[in-house]
Order: C-alpha cells, then structure tokens, then sequence
C-alpha cells in the first residue's frame, strides 16, 4: 500500500539523546497536504504508515515504543514516548506529554503542560489541561475535566461530566463522577465516591450525603452552618470516633458541600 509519508533524513534533531526526524506527507490525507512538513519521529514505527489520518505536526515528536494511529494528532510542542499509545480521534497539544504506557484514546485530549503517564487511560470526550497530571492507573472517561494543578491518580476513576481542578486530589480507589466537581486543595481517596445530585461519599468511616439543605454524616443530618458552627464538646458527643473523624475531614466535608451550595 502507498505510504502517506516519509522520513526526511536530513532534517533530524537529538531530543534526550534520540535521534528524531522530520516527517513529509507523500499523499494529501485528512487535513494534509501532500508535501506538508510535519514533527519529529524517531522511526515509523512510532507513526500509523497506511491508516487512518493520525500525523505529528509543529515540533511535536513521538518517539520510544510510542506510537499514533487512526486519526490521533499531536502537535505544538507535544511530546509522546515510552510505550503510550494514541488511537482513535486523540490529540496531544501545547507542552503536553504523554508517556510511560499511557493510553489516550476516543476524542480525548491534553493541552497546556498536562502530563498523562504510568498506565493511566483517557477515553471519550475527557480532557486535561494546565498543569494537570494523570497517572498510575487511573482512569478518566465520558465528558470527565482535569485542570489547573489537579492530580488525578492511583485507581482513581472519573467518568461522566465530573471535574477536578485547582490544587484538588483524586486517588486511591476514589471514583468521580455524574457531575460532580472536586476543587481547591481537595482530597479524595480511599474507596470514596463523589457524585453529584446529592454528592454522596462512600467507603469511609461514616457514609456522607451532602444537599443544598443538609450534610448528612451518619445518622447525623444539620445544615452547613450548623456543622461549622460544632464544638469539639458537641462532635464528640456524638460518637466516640466522632471528634477525631471530624478534626481529618472537616476541611474537606465542608469545602465539597460549599462548592455544591453554589
């Protein structure tokens, strides 16, 4: 089959100590011109050859055991390497970086400076940007957003149209999802689960249950004024555990049900 570019051996740059080359377009394919100079591979086993539209354009460079099929685009100054894989109608933007054995795949994209590394997996519409990390094995999917300085990590899952943004952290075995968002300085972890219309929080010591009206710990239901306004006399004669439950998660407890009041 008639390959739809070629490496201009002439045109190469050292990137981290690898050999990369320009790549030219040898046909006219999606939105390429025959002719068009693209970014930087290091061979083309790092490129899709006969298939699909995928192209690495700008400075991007793609490089390792990486390599970008069907229709995925990276461009910019983009970098992917190791063993990520880019499928579907992926795209690698900006500063980003995806690496390790990273897969992004569906319409999923990462802009800015975001890294997606480990064994972490991007599916359908998601999107990280900024500063944003996404690593290990976690999972973000559906209409899901990472940005800001946001790490999303561990087994950590977000599916849906949840958010996480600001300095927030999702990890452990948490789950976010629905429409919930997750933001400032935030911690999930654990087997928690954030979901909103009402955001329920599982996996704890207590089961959470936060409405417009009430946050509900336990058997204990009070509005938000009336859990911020508590005396460590009055937490604790709630439960035993309760005050030393509360002086962890109360920062936390109360930002989520703030955020949702809004």
């Amino acid at each position: 089959m008639t390959k739809k570019y070629e490496l201009l051996l002439d045109k190469s740059i050292i990137s981290f100590g690898v050999t990369l080359f320009r790549i030219r377009a040898l046909v006219a394919f999606g939105n390429v011109s025959a002719g068009e100079v693209g970014g930087y591979i290091e061979s083309e086993k790092n490129l899709s050859q006969v298939s699909g539209n995928a192209w690495v354009s700008g400075n991007a460079r793609v490089s390792g055991n990486a390599w970008v099929s069907g229709n995925a685009w990276v461009y910019g100054n983009a970098r992917v390497y190791g063993k990520a894989r880019m499928s579907g109608n992926a795209w690698v933007s900006g500063n980003a970086q995806v690496y390790g054995d990273a897969q992004v795949s569906g319409d999923a994209q990462v802009s800015g400076d975001a890294r997606v590394s480990g064994k972490a997996r991007m599916s359908g519409n998601a999107w990280v940007s900024g500063d944003a990390q996404v690593y290990g094995d976690a999972q973000v999917s559906g209409d899901a957003q990472v940005s800001g300085d946001a790490r999303v990590y561990g087994k950590a899952r977000m599916s849906g149209d949840a958010q996480v943004y600001g300095d927030a952290q999702v990890y452990g075995d948490a789950q976010v999802y629905g429409d919930a968002q997750v933001s400032g300085d935030a911690r999930v972890s654990g087997n928690a689960w954030v979901i909103k219309s009402p955001i329920c929080i599982s996996g704890g010591r207590w089961h959470i249950t936060v409405t417009k009206e009430n946050i509900a710990i336990g058997c204990q239901v009070h509005t938000y004024e009336e859990w911020t306004d508590f005396t460590d006399k009055e937490i604790s004669a709630m439960h035993t555990d309760a005050l030393s439950w509360w002086k962890e998660w109360r920062g936390f407890v109360l930002s989520v049900a703030l955020m949702y009041r809004k």
